[in-house]
């Protein structure tokens, strides 16, 4: 059983100074995002003129290759310290962006993009390490509700990318991809600036550089959560896809579902996430997700079968149960993957952690596309009894972790301590 400190002289508040940085540079980042993924695939075709199989075949090299830079980043931010190692990824991402204006051939394309995929997977990796320190002895309740402004943030830089597309130039994109990259930049400035540079957690004897793949409930609950992660694109992909050939509703309930979804998940995603901290409440938010996807994904059928005018109304309805259904599953993992990870090789662990939801997401068109779409009403069903089945395999895997995390003693008065158990040294 993981032993609990008392967490004096950590800063657990939502006025943490750190906390509000990572908040501040996140939302920035996001917002950038948002503007330049809303139109990334009308540049690269459009502007650049690259055939739709040339993008998508050097988003998928450069998606695998980076996924190797996750453990061995996050190596790196436990060995160096995160902060270091998350500014030098931001850095990078800020060139590779704004190269991709440079872009004239699909291997030019092709290699730009795979380092910008590598420097994420840095980033991904360190900003988990950065997270874990910066929450305190509450890293999945802070986690939660950062991914509240990310929404936000993503959601601001999607509409913001409307005006370019409407404008429809070459400059109107390009204007996209730089303020994109400069996002990156001041996000830099903003962590450079309010993070203080957490020195490396004492290694205990017989550490290795890759441990997490010996820890099997760890592998177990990555390899659960990056199958449940094909609910991310059932929404973003699959949905829009069967409203637009099987049903009869407007096309303007693609841009509904969209909203509605982001939506739910800024409402909800701090005040859930925050009862949903340890491993054993992961477990059970995991299964609650399950459930939730299993009443969605048939709702979510049924667009096929009713009126024009009911589909849009189904497809909101089927969306809000799906979207608090991802609140609950993003919680458990929040709780699952941060708490079951040591504190001293938390960048392995979140590099781990991220090369197992990679790896899903690269996959999920392929299953969603190829699979429940070509099989129609009974591959909804086979979908969400899929995530139903995942969903009840949370609690005994969450259990069987807690049951191999190594006993810690009580937290002395001297020194605070996170779940984990290593005691915090203080920030330089």
């Amino acid at each position: 059983m993981i032993m609990r400190g008392t967490g004096r002289g950590l800063s657990n508040g939502s006025d943490s100074g750190p906390q509000r940085a990572l908040i501040a540079a996140s939302f920035v980042n996001r917002v950038g995002n948002g503007l330049f993924n809303t139109a990334a695939i009308l540049y690269f075709t459009l502007v650049v003129h690259l055939p739709a199989t040339q993008v998508g075949a050097g988003l998928t090299i450069a998606g695998l290759v980076g996924l190797a830079a996750g453990v061995p980043a996050g190596n790196l931010a436990d060995r160096y310290g995160p902060r270091t190692v998350w500014l030098t990824s931001f850095a990078l991402q800020a060139v590779t962006m704004a190269g991709f204006v440079l872009v004239d051939s699909w291997l030019a394309f092709t290699l730009i993009a795979t380092l910008d995929r590598l420097a994420a997977a840095a980033s991904g990796a360190s900003g988990g390490a950065l997270i874990a320190r910066a929450g305190g002895e509450r890293p999945a309740a802070f986690r939660a509700r950062l991914r509240t402004f990310v929404n936000l943030g993503v959601v601001v830089g999607t509409l913001g990318a409307a005006l370019a597309l409407q404008i429809d130039t070459r400059p109107a994109y390009t204007a996209l991809i730089l303020v994109n990259s400069a996002s990156f930049a001041c996000a830099g400035l903003i962590g450079f600036l309010g993070l203080p540079n957490y020195r490396p957690l004492p290694r205990p004897e017989g550490y290795r550089q890759w441990s997490v793949l010996t820890d099997r409930p760890y592998v177990a609950f990555v390899a659960l959560y990056s199958a449940m992660g094909l609910q991310y694109q059932t929404v973003s992909l699959l949905l829009p896809i069967w409203l637009s050939a099987h049903t009869d509703a407007p096309r303007w309930t693609v841009a509904v579902v969209y909203a509605v979804n982001s939506g739910v998940c800024v409402l909800l995603q701090s005040r859930i996430g925050s009862t949903v901290e340890t491993p054993r409440q992961g477990g059970r938010a995991f299964r609650l997700a399950g459930f939730l996807f299993l009443v969605s994904c048939p709702l979510m059928a049924l667009t096929a079968d009713v009126p024009a005018w009911v589909a849009p109304v189904l497809a909101v309805l089927a969306v809000c149960v799906h979207s608090v259904g991802e609140v609950w599953e993003s919680s458990a993992g929040f709780a699952l993957g941060y708490g079951l990870a040591p504190d001293h090789a938390q960048g392995q662990y979140q590099g781990f952690f991220g090369i197992g939801f990679g790896a899903g997401q690269a996959i999920a068109p392929v299953i969603l596309t190829g699979v429940v779409l070509s099989l129609g009403h009974p591959g909804w069903l086979l979908l969400g009894a899929f995530f139903a089945v995942l969903g009840a395999a949370g609690p005994p895997v969450a259990a069987w972790a807690e049951r191999t995390r190594p006993t810690e003693p009580d937290a002395e008065a001297s020194g605070a301590r996170r779940p984990g158990g290593s005691p915090l040294p203080q920030a330089e």
